[in-house]
């Protein structure tokens, strides 16, 4: 942990001081958590009004926001320029370096980059290439002819099928597993046959995987992680499915096989969508939705199944009204069918009036 100026950290993240620069910053807060020494951040409107009790040393805040009883550093990107000012104080998890452990199990057809450091446990299959800086933890399997690019992170007990490969700067968080057969059979006379998976997963640059993922590798095509993009804990991504650039996937997702995600996509937890659509570039899938049909660029969906964001908000809010409205919908039909019944009865009764006077005027006549 290092200790900086305010005025230090503006000039670190290009932005201005609004009070005294000279003051002494430690460490990174919440606005409500935050205590002497401890910057925080306001990255959303609702709560400004925090800026007038917190104990923060000073906030980062975007241009417009003046107000409050601590020294503010103004930027363009408030979060961004947090996440800048976390790293240069405490910087990311550091890794011990253990070198090539000789409790790990390597074939000796596999190649080994430079600077690499492998715990013990680790199994490396034949003709499997780890490139340099890699950073490879307790009981993970590297299968058969994989290749793994320069300074991946691989936690606890990863497993790689063979065959699969994983750019540079990628981060497997534990248990997950990559390149295992997709959920593909021919079902016959009520028996499932398995289908062979002939594909690879293939996992581009600066990707993150969280833990206990399952990605499954293609049938026929690749399964294809896009670059920069970063998934959840508990994610099943199927069979042939593309996931562009950047796209965020929260926890719990389910995307089932041969579809497709254009690039900076976001998928609320638990969200499923089925196999063989298209989801374009730019789309928000809120938490839970059901997504059974393509979505053009720049959607905002909701719901299962899932429609767009508007309509969505005002078909789901009626829900709790629901039962009132059927109890509605039934005196409603009450009172037509007792109003029906009252104007027959009295059709009835003037027919019968009608038919009384008309003897009456005969006889008049007679």
């Amino acid at each position: 942990m290092q200790t900086r100026t305010l005025g230090e950290l503006a000039e670190y993240v290009g932005g201005k001081v609004f009070g005294d620069p000279n003051i002494q910053i430690k460490s990174a807060s919440t606005l409500g958590r935050a205590g002497e020494g401890d910057i925080s951040f306001l990255a959303n409107p609702k709560y400004e009004k925090q800026l007038r009790t917190t104990r923060a040393s000073a906030v980062i805040v975007g241009k417009g926001t003046v107000n409050g009883s601590v020294p503010l550093l103004i930027t363009e990107d408030p979060y961004y320029a947090f996440m800048q000012i976390m790293v240069l104080l405490h910087g990311h998890r550091r890794h011990k370096k253990v070198g090539i452990s000789p409790r790990a199990s390597i074939a000796d057809s596999a190649k080994i980059g430079t600077d690499c450091h492998i715990y013990d446990f680790v199994t490396i299959d034949d003709e499997a290439k780890i490139g340099d800086g890699c950073i490879i933890y307790p009981g993970v399997y590297i299968g058969h002819n994989t290749q793994v690019g320069n300074n991946n992170i691989i936690y606890p007990n990863v497993t790689i099928y063979d065959g699969c490969k994983t750019g540079n700067r990628v981060i497997i968080n534990a248990n997950s597993t990559i390149g295992e057969d997709g959920f593909s059979y021919a079902s016959h006379k009520g028996i499932h046959h398995k289908i062979p998976q002939t594909g690879i997963v293939v996992i581009e640059d600066d990707v993150e995987i969280g833990a206990c993922c399952g990605i499954e590798r293609g049938t026929l095509n690749d399964t294809i992680i896009g670059q920069g993009s970063k998934l959840g804990d508990l994610i099943t991504i199927g069979h042939g499915a593309k996931i562009g650039a950047n796209c965020l996937l929260v926890a719990q997702v389910g995307i089932a096989g041969s579809a497709t995600l254009g690039h900076h996509c976001i998928v609320g937890g638990q969200a499923g969508i089925v196999g063989h659509i298209n989801i374009g570039d730019n789309v928000t899938i809120a938490a839970q939705a059901g997504v059974i049909n393509s979505v053009q660029d720049g959607k905002v969906v909701l719901g299962a199944p899932a429609i767009e964001v508007n309509q969505g908000r005002r078909a789901y809010s009626m829900i709790q009204y629901l039962p009132e409205m059927r109890q509605n919908i039934r005196e409603l039909k009450s009172q037509i069918k007792r109003g029906a019944l009252s104007s027959q009865s009295t059709n009835v009764s003037a027919d019968t009036d009608s038919s009384h006077e008309k003897p009456s005027e005969q006889n008049c006549d007679s």
